[in-house]
Formats: structure tokens, C-alpha cells, sequence
């Protein structure tokens, strides 16, 4: 249980990687600050992820000063994409990390506590704000708060915000199938759209595989059952002799961003932060983490707490706001085979615009040029020269 008496600067609740950048932003900015990192779990402690590390989050953490953390494990350089027997696989512009969470989140709290923060386990239930501090279960009182809890933040419905958009994932831990060695494999569906099977290689003989799709009012969610068979279908064998299943909802973002004003924040999968065409999470939530943190020292720094989430607002929307309507009007076009496959076709025919497809479903990539006019390439009929006869069928 967290202390009574003690006033923090910051309190953030949920230490994964949104709350332990929380933290280290606001420390990195004024290591003077009183943080306490709040989450229910003790650590270390399992999540249900992907568990792909894209070098972006390496950037971020690197500006606060958090290095080497995946120095002992694997890179891997191909990404294969698929779909209905279209395959295209090339080398990333830089290498990714495929990181167990267990792993990824306790080495992101050892960097916070390091850098001053105090972890406490307690599960938050209760918010309220007063005139001059937000007070957590009655007890624990703080001048800024960052919501970093997760898809069913307490944080988040304390501030009368729902969530948008959501997709259901299932992802467990299997030995790597042959063929998907030293790549991360994404297989598009073809029937239930949007949703993709993925094989993710970890460097060790053992693969982060699972299955998600978006879910619709119009039809019920999978069963777990289901979620199984339609992973095996994409993948044939690549969930075999596989171990810790788990489900997890993903809150999707969407073309508007408005983060609240005040003296709380959210971050991360709080803040419904998980690119609607990959369902990547970690770079969003480390750059968010980052940014809550900064801006809370930043408030309080001048002596008007209440105000973080004003500054945070700003930097934020300034960062994420054109990508996210970049990606959700591409999560729109992706849900149509014809435009899913030209994608497709576009990047094998063409390295900037796979590059430019990766960057914008990983961080903070946008619709390029290239990225139409390889679409329109690919969309288009070839043109027939003038005045030449069309070959008899």
C-alpha cells in the first residue's frame, strides 16, 4: 500500500512502458521531482504483446538517457508480409527486437527506479480531483497524475472518456516453424477483415505468435476457439507446441487526438494509442510516456501543475496528430482487398515504398508520394500503347 502522508510531484499509474517513460521523462527533466510509479503487478510480470521492439522506441529512450537494454538480444532485419498466397519480404531500413514483455517492462522500471522514481504496488480504484492535488483512493495525493494503466484504465473513465475502436488479440509463445527463422512474418486475412496471423521470431528457437482482428458491432467476437483455428489457417504450424495463450483487447486509435487538460494525463493504451493498421503500441507509449513526464516537470517547474496537460496536449498533437490521421485514413483504404494487396504489390516492387509502409506502421510515418504513386501503380491497368492491336484472347 502506498504511504498516507507523503505529497508526490508526480504519481503514475501503471509502470509499463508508457508509465516507466512517464517516469524517466520527468525525472531527466528535474531529478529533484518525488515520482512514485503505482501498478498492481510486481515485477516482473507478463503482458500480452507482440513484443516487437521498433529501434524508434531505442531513440526515444536513448533522450532519456535509458541505453543498451536490448544489447543481449536478437535483431531482426526481414519483415515478410502476405496475403492469399501474395508474399513480399525485404530487409527493414533498421533492424527491430522481438522482446518478451516480461523482459522489456522490468528492465524499464529498473531504468526509472534507477533514475529516482519509487515503485509501489497498489492497485488504483478511485480518482478524484481537488483544488489543488488529485487524490488516488483517498489516500495518495499528487500535484500531476499520468494514466499509464492500460486499455481499462481507471484513469481513463475517472475522466469520462470511453474508448474508441478495438481489436482482440490472441498471442502465445511457440518453437520457431521452419521458414520463419530470423524474420517477422505478418499473413493479412482474407475472410475476416481487418486481422493478420504473425510469427515473430526472439533470437532463441522460440517465436511470439498469435492472431487479431478488429472487432464490429455487426458480429460477435471470436471465441477463443476461433481465434486458434483462424491463426492456423494464416500460419499453418505456427502455433504448435505453443505455451502461454493469452487474449488481450487493443483500444485502437483514430484520426483525433484530444488529450485533457488539467492536472491528469494519459498515455499509451490509456490514451487508446495503438496504430490501427499493425496494432503496435510500445513506440506510442514510450513517445507519449516521454512527453507526460516532460510536461508535468515543465508545469511544475513553474509552478502551475494544473497546466500539464495543456503543455502536453500541445507537444503531443504537434507529434502524433498528422500521423494519426495518416494511419487511420490508411487502416480505411486497408480494409478493401484490391487496395490491401496493391500495398502489397507496391512494396515488392519498390524499397521506399515498403520502407515508408513499415515507418508508418511502427511510428511516425505518413502517406507518401511514393507510397500513392506506388498504389496507383499497382491499382492501375497497364496502358496499352496508341494505335497498337490487342492480341485475340
Amino acid at each position: 500500500m502506498a504511504p498516507t502522508s507523503t505529497r508526490w510531484d508526480l504519481v503514475v499509474v501503471g509502470a509499463g512502458p508508457a508509465g516507466a517513460a512517464a517516469a524517466l521523462g520527468a525525472l531527466h527533466a528535474d531529478a529533484s521531482l518525488r515520482v512514485a510509479l503505482l501498478d498492481r503487478a510486481g515485477f516482473p510480470r507478463d503482458k500480452v504483446c507482440g513484443d516487437g521492439v521498433a529501434p524508434h522506441v531505442l531513440d526515444l529512450l536513448a533522450e532519456v538517457r535509458v541505453t543498451g537494454l536490448v544489447d543481449d538480444r536478437v535483431p531482426v532485419g526481414l519483415l515478410r508480409l502476405g496475403r492469399g498466397g501474395l508474399v513480399v519480404e525485404r530487409r527493414t531500413a533498421r533492424p527491430a527486437w522481438v522482446v518478451p514483455r516480461r523482459i522489456l517492462d522490468a528492465r524499464l522500471v529498473d531504468a526509472a527506479v534507477a533514475a529516482g522514481a519509487r515503485l509501489l504496488r497498489h492497485r488504483v480504484r478511485d480518482l478524484r480531483q481537488d483544488t489543488d492535488a488529485v487524490v488516488l483512493d483517498g489516500e495518495v495525493r499528487a500535484a500531476v497524475v499520468v494514466g499509464a494503466d492500460g486499455d481499462h484504465s481507471v484513469v481513463r473513465r475517472a475522466l469520462g472518456r470511453s474508448r474508441g475502436p478495438v481489436a482482440l488479440a490472441l498471442r502465445g509463445y511457440a518453437p520457431v516453424a521452419p521458414g520463419r527463422r530470423g524474420v517477422q512474418v505478418i499473413e493479412f486475412g482474407t475472410r475476416h477483415q481487418p486481422s493478420y496471423a504473425w510469427s515473430f521470431d526472439r533470437g532463441d528457437g522460440h517465436a511470439n505468435v498469435g492472431y487479431g482482428e478488429v472487432l464490429h458491432g455487426g458480429r460477435p467476437a471470436p471465441t477463443r476457439a476461433q481465434l486458434f483455428e483462424r491463426l492456423e489457417a494464416l500460419l499453418p504450424g505456427a502455433a504448435e507446441e505453443g505455451r502461454n495463450w493469452a487474449g488481450h483487447l487493443l483500444p485502437l486509435s483514430t484520426a483525433r487526438w484530444r488529450p485533457p487538460a488539467g492536472r491528469v494525463l494519459l498515455a499509451g493504451d490509456a490514451a487508446c494509442l495503438v496504430n490501427p493498421l499493425t496494432g503496435e503500441g510500445i513506440h506510442y507509449a514510450v513517445a507519449t510516456g516521454i512527453a507526460a513526464g516532460r510536461a508535468a516537470a515543465a508545469a511544475l517547474r513553474e509552478g502551475r501543475p494544473e497546466r500539464a496537460g495543456e503543455r502536453y496536449a500541445r507537444v503531443t498533437r504537434r507529434i502524433l496528430l498528422p500521423h494519426l490521421r495518416h494511419t487511420a485514413l490508411a487502416a480505411r483504404l486497408a480494409r478493401t482487398a484490391g487496395v490491401l494487396e496493391a500495398g502489397l504489390r507496391a512494396s515488392a516492387a519498390d524499397q521506399r515504398v515498403f520502407d515508408d509502409f513499415v515507418e508508418l506502421g511502427l511510428a511516425r510515418g505518413r502517406l507518401t508520394p511514393a507510397v500513392a504513386f506506388g498504389l496507383g501503380r499497382a491499382l492501375l491497368p497497364p496502358v496499352r500503347p496508341a494505335g497498337r492491336p490487342q492480341e485475340p484472347a
